[in-house]
């Protein structure tokens, strides 16, 4: 008989099977389920702690106990002495500080983040100094120094600034004091977006096509930083409408000292405008998060023109 010789196993598998999933892999039907459970019940927590308190203080300004419902707190509001001057001037307060804001921090964090980034350090302690200054420490500063000025400088050019910038119309000390205060905020909006771009590779690639740098600043790293740009807008234009130490205690009345100066006097009226102010912050605030999300349009760099064949 001739001796029969064993086949060898067949170890490989067929190319088109997969292995078995662990069943620890294995997604759980109710585990989905229960998350979006967790979920609603968070933002349902959430919801209430907001709006619950705005619709008491609603219904406080529209219930009038003996006569029902009525919304003369919001009729005569519109015709209340200084309250469209007041909410016009934060607005305009708001829009400056914010210019005035990012026109000195962007360049200055675009500069250290290209040519030298050993300053960045430097950069970010002088921006988050005003958190460790209490705002009623630098209000005490600039009174004593606009009270300085006009004493010591009273024969000079600068007697007309120190005299500008406190026109009660417009007060620029404001613009600078509430600069000083969102530094902060902005410094940080700005550095997260940077880090998230590539900003010296993009800057490097749009000079080698002949770009200037105010074209690669306004054309190639705005659009990129359009969301940053847009949160650091939205924090400073919460802080300046809603800021009320500094401007009270320098005599002017922007929209917060406003609303505290009539809430003795008129309690629905006041209540009634901080429900409005509320809803017209809101309404600013989405509209920003808006521009800041909306999709941007990438711009080319200007054309190198083109060397002719040999």
């Amino acid at each position: 008989m001739a001796a029969m010789t064993p086949t060898a196993p067949d170890t490989e598998a067929p190319a088109h099977t997969a292995a078995p999933r662990p069943a620890a892999a294995r997604p759980r039907p109710g585990g989905r389920r229960r998350t979006g459970i967790w979920r609603g019940a968070v933002l349902a927590l959430a919801g209430a702690y907001f709006l619950v308190p705005l619709l008491a203080s609603f219904v406080f300004t529209v219930h009038v106990p003996g006569q029902g419902i009525t919304f003369e707190a919001y009729t005569e509001l519109l015709s209340a002495d200084g309250f469209t001057e007041s909410l016009l001037l934060s607005l305009g307060l708001a829009a400056a500080t914010i210019v005035l804001s990012l026109l000195l921090a962007v360049p200055a964090l675009i500069a250290v983040r290209v040519g030298s980034p050993r300053l960045r350090p430097v950069v970010e302690i002088m921006c988050m100094l005003p958190l460790v200054v209490p705002p009623i420490a630098l209000v005490t500063g600039i009174t004593t120094v606009l009270r300085w000025g006009p004493e010591h400088l009273s024969r000079t050019p600068l007697y007309q600034t120190f005299l500008a910038v406190q026109d009660e119309r417009f007060p620029l000390v404001l613009v600078l004091a509430y600069t000083v205060l969102a530094l902060p905020f902005v410094y940080r909006s700005l550095d997260a977006g940077l880090r998230a771009v590539d900003v010296p590779t993009l800057a490097e690639a749009a000079r080698s096509c002949g770009a200037s740098w105010p074209y690669v600043v306004l054309r190639v790293l705005l659009p990129n930083l359009r969301a940053s740009i847009a949160g650091a807008a939205f924090l400073t234009l919460a802080l300046v409408l809603g800021e009320f130490t500094i401007a009270s205690l320098l005599g002017f009345q922007p929209f917060a000292v406003w609303i505290v100066s009539i809430s003795g006097a008129q309690a629905r009226m006041s209540v009634a405008v901080s429900v409005l102010s509320l809803l017209i912050t809101w309404l600013l605030l989405l509209a920003l998060s808006r521009a800041g999300t909306a999709p941007a349009t990438a711009a080319a760099a200007p054309a190198t023109p083109s060397r002719k064949e040999s």
